[in-house]
């Protein structure tokens, strides 16, 4: 069963969304928090990490109802328009400006908006990823359908990855940036919700498994809980690399405005490789592909310790971009794959559970990022409220950005090489 154009269209539309919300708090949240509400960088990035855990035992919750929901319009996009939604109002409400007037007061309240933030979230990303393996039932259509997700998520992530930080400095401040990101929430949800609404189910089959049972069978499944450990690995890697992106332009390179350009290296190859990649995934298989991008994300991004300057610098994160783009298509690719073959075997629908323990440790992992970077920054003595920065804060600063993606990258690469999913 393969689907067509518009339905392929429809489902990447989602990915608005989720790159938004995975992308800008990962970017701005820890400079918010330091920069504007004056809150210490260890403290700022236990903040950031906290509500994220929260995720860790709340996303396979939220995939189990979704897997017992039944509905007219389908059992996943009722939760896709409800959560989308959500998330875009409880988005604006977290920027806010400083309310108490304290840091712990302030630093509070971003924690809290951020919890509520993950909550709906995690009702929008668990059925949109679980769709994946609902829609089509062939092996290559799931890459399709991942690549045009993939090319919408880079979409996003530029958008919001070049555009926030602009709307944050030219006047509007961390208001006016909530706000747009918070409409392009809302047009992914609402792009995703009407684009699949005469999607096909490739299977509908009963699900009679107890919860506890459910996670039995995810811990069973060595596939899955390999090809998870690598990306939610990987995962903390990028969410590290993403949060430098504004330190190493204000700290190392002392030009604001060079995180739109790097940002831009970053994500724009995407849209020109994605086609690339799916090549690789047919003619050498998915597995392959995944380990190739891996190994050149890692060597790419390593060498920037070296020459965290420009133009290299520039052309060092380009490459990084291409197999970024990679990171992105393979694995999403083959967690459908994985999942069919475990649900033909067990008979029962199993996607949202799968799915749920997958963005767990997806926005764990991302979340991890942040507060390794804000250990770092404080590691480093990063000086919070704008003061002047020393040499120790230029060097966490690099290493962040550079030195730890590269290794947490590259150490997934072997482990890729137990990983085996359901053949075309």
């Amino acid at each position: 069963m393969t689907v067509t154009p518009r339905i392929r269209v429809g489902y990447a539309l989602g990915s608005l969304a989720t790159g938004a919300f995975a992308t800008v708090p990962g970017l701005l949240l820890l400079p918010f928090l330091t920069d504007r509400l004056a809150v210490p960088a260890a403290v700022a990035g236990v903040l950031v990490l906290v509500p994220k855990a929260w995720d860790v035992a709340f996303n396979p919750i939220a995939g189990r109802i979704s897997d017992r929901a039944t509905h007219r319009l389908g059992p996943r996009r009722p939760f896709l328009l409800r959560g989308g939604l959500a998330l875009a109002a409880l988005f604006a409400v977290m920027f806010l400006p400083p309310l108490f007037g304290t840091p712990l007061g302030d630093g509070a309240w971003v924690a809290v908006s951020f919890l509520a933030c993950a909550t709906a979230f995690a009702f929008f990303q668990v059925p949109y990823v679980a769709m994946a393996a609902e829609l089509t039932d062939d092996y290559h259509d799931r890459t399709r359908l991942i690549a045009w997700r993939v090319a919408a998520l880079a979409i996003a992530i530029l958008l919001c990855g070049a555009g926030a930080p602009l709307l944050r400095d030219s006047g509007g401040g961390y208001r006016v940036m909530a706000l747009a990101v918070a409409l392009l929430i809302v047009v992914g949800t609402l792009g995703v919700y009407i684009g699949t609404a005469t999607a096909p189910v490739a299977r509908v089959t009963p699900t009679g498994a107890r919860f506890p049972e459910l996670l039995a069978a995810v811990r069973s499944s060595r596939p899955f809980r390999l090809l998870l450990l690598t990306f939610v690995i990987q995962a903390v890697g990028i969410g590290t690399l993403l949060a430098g992106v504004d330190y190493l332009s204000r700290v190392v390179l002392q030009d604001p405005g060079a995180q739109t350009l790097l940002f831009a290296a970053f994500v724009a190859p995407a849209l020109l490789v994605v086609p690339v990649w799916q090549v690789v995934g047919r003619r050498w298989g998915k597995r392959v592909g995944y380990q190739v991008a891996s190994v050149l994300f890692a060597v790419s991004i390593g060498l920037v310790v070296f020459v965290p300057a420009m133009p290299v610098l520039v052309g060092l994160v380009g490459v990084a971009g291409v197999a970024y783009a990679g990171l992105q298509v393979f694995p999403m690719a083959m967690l459908p794959d994985i999942i069919s073959a475990e649900e033909r075997r067990a008979g029962v629908v199993r996607a949202g559970v799968f799915s749920g323990v997958w963005t767990a440790g997806e926005t764990a992992g991302l979340a991890l990022g942040p507060g390794v970077f804000g250990g770092l920054l404080g590691l480093g003595g990063y000086v919070s409220g704008g003061g002047v920065q020393g040499e120790g804060v230029r060097v966490a600063v690099v290493v962040g950005f550079s030195v730890v993606p590269a290794v947490l990258v590259g150490v997934t690469v072997g482990l890729l090489s137990f990983v085996e999913g359901e053949r075309g």
